[in-house]
């Protein structure tokens, strides 16, 4: 090799090297634009509504957006909150917490066992059930909750706790979840192990099975919890009585007692701007919660099923 091929070389991958590094670099632009525009549009709006329950409805108005205001205006927000209608954002909370947690414990005890058979036994009718499933799981909830007002009709549950538990119990996506959990985590050769040794199904579920389905058992949980403690439309259709409102629906009516968007609302019971934003994050801080104590459960979950040994 001649000197002239030596320095042609040394060009050729002095130029690639600076072409790899300039893509990094543009790849990391691209990365950090999109973080930026995430963060404008997610981040920012709830930066101002933590700062905007520490205001009055003048201090809104004349403040910065990020201007914080001071203790006494939250706590005058906060006795407006919950003095409201004598106190029902307290019932609406225990409502969203007693219809969300009697659902998840239904949903759980369904779900899972319906998963595991789908994915690990053989029965008649188990792929129409599979596909019966994967079609309810694809349509939208608005458009079951007129055949699930009429059936809760007919059984004379219409206005009681029961006709929003039981719909919010019925969660396909749950099963579906742990049907490919089981299908593809779960070793067939360590449930015919235990089957060997004696144990009947339901002591192989229980003992061998659900033991290892911790993670999608918490993911699970998760989002049925979320999805039933944020449903509006089936609780405000079913539920006449605004005692029995959850909290998703009771923002409906604070909204309405709010004079920026009602003008009619305006009177001794009519709801400031500042008092709407705490009751905003008062009805999303139990999700919040919940989201940062599960964080190690909910990865486990997402990627279980991802590998297969």
């Amino acid at each position: 090799m001649t000197a002239a091929d030596v320095k042609r070389f040394h060009a050729t991958r002095t130029s690639s090297l600076s072409t790899a590094r300039l893509a990094g670099w543009s790849g990391k632009a691209l990365v950090g634009l999109a973080l930026a525009v995430a963060t404008f549009f997610f981040v920012i709006p709830l930066v101002w509504l933590f700062i905007a329950v520490t205001k009055s409805q003048h201090e809104l108005s004349v403040l910065g957006p990020f201007q914080a205001g001071g203790w006494s205006s939250f706590a005058a927000n906060a006795q407006q909150l919950f003095g409201f209608q004598d106190g029902a954002v307290l019932g609406w909370i225990g409502n969203s917490a007693l219809y969300a947690g009697a659902a998840l414990v239904v949903t759980l005890v369904v779900s899972i066992p319906a998963g595991y058979a789908l994915a690990l036994t053989e029965f008649r009718l188990r792929k129409a059930i599979m596909i019966t499933t994967l079609v309810v799981m694809l349509m939208p909830n608005t458009a079951l909750v007129l055949p699930v007002f009429l059936e809760m009709n007919q059984l004379g549950l219409v206005g009681t706790a029961w006709s929003v538990i039981l719909p919010f119990s019925f969660y396909p996506f749950g099963v579906y979840l742990t049907y490919i959990y089981f299908s593809t985590s779960i070793p067939r050769s360590l449930l015919a192990a235990a089957r060997l040794d004696g144990c009947s199904e339901l002591q192989v579920f229980l003992r061998v099975a659900l033991p290892l389905a911790t993670p999608v058992v918490a993911l699970v949980a998760f989002f049925s919890f979320v999805q039933n403690w944020n449903n509006y439309f089936l609780p405000f259709v079913m539920l006449p009585d605004s005692s029995a409102y959850p909290m998703q629906v009771g923002l409906s009516t604070l909204l309405s007692s709010a004079p920026a968007f009602n003008p009619s609302a305006a009177g001794s019971s009519s709801v400031e701007l500042p008092t709407l934003a705490l009751a905003t994050i008062l009805s999303m801080l139990p999700v919040l919660i919940l989201f940062l104590f599960s964080q190690r459960f909910l990865v486990a979950g997402m990627t279980a099923g991802g590998t297969k040994e």
